[in-house]
């Protein structure tokens, strides 16, 4: 297989689960993939918390888009704005009680789901085998 070839099929592989991870994740918590994200790495963080650059980082999204995101999850009582208090300037996202109970419930959700996609990928000609060597 090609270079070429191999990456396509990573490209096509990844949206395939991207794709119904989000689905799923819309339809029974009313967000998606970047929001589990986040909410996943501010709860696993020390303190529940993280500066806006590194849940940029994170998440993998630009500044613009990360501030509207947190902006959302604010909104839904999961994440609060903290500013830092030896800098100013510093700005932080902290998973609240609430976030931290809907992360729980979708954590478990979330790894179901992906076993299910995974099962479903398997048996596509294409993709199945590249999903068997890249889980090894």
């Amino acid at each position: 297989m090609s270079v070429r070839a191999t990456w396509s099929g990573l490209h096509a592989l990844h949206h395939r689960i991207n794709a119904g991870l989000e689905r799923a994740l819309q339809r029974k918590f009313h967000f998606g993939m970047s929001e589990f994200t986040a909410l996943s790495a501010l709860h696993e963080a020390p303190d529940g918390e993280l500066r806006m650059q590194e849940l940029t980082e994170v998440v993998g999204l630009n500044q613009s888009s990360v501030s509207r995101l947190v902006a959302r999850l604010e909104q839904s009582g999961l994440t609060a704005r903290e500013v830092c208090e030896t800098d100013r300037r510093g700005v932080f996202s902290k998973i609240t009680a609430e976030g931290r109970a809907v992360y729980e419930s979708a954590a478990p959700f979330f790894e179901d789901t992906l076993k299910a996609i995974f099962e479903e990928v398997e048996a596509d000609p294409d993709l199945g085998p590249l999903l068997s060597r890249v889980r090894g």
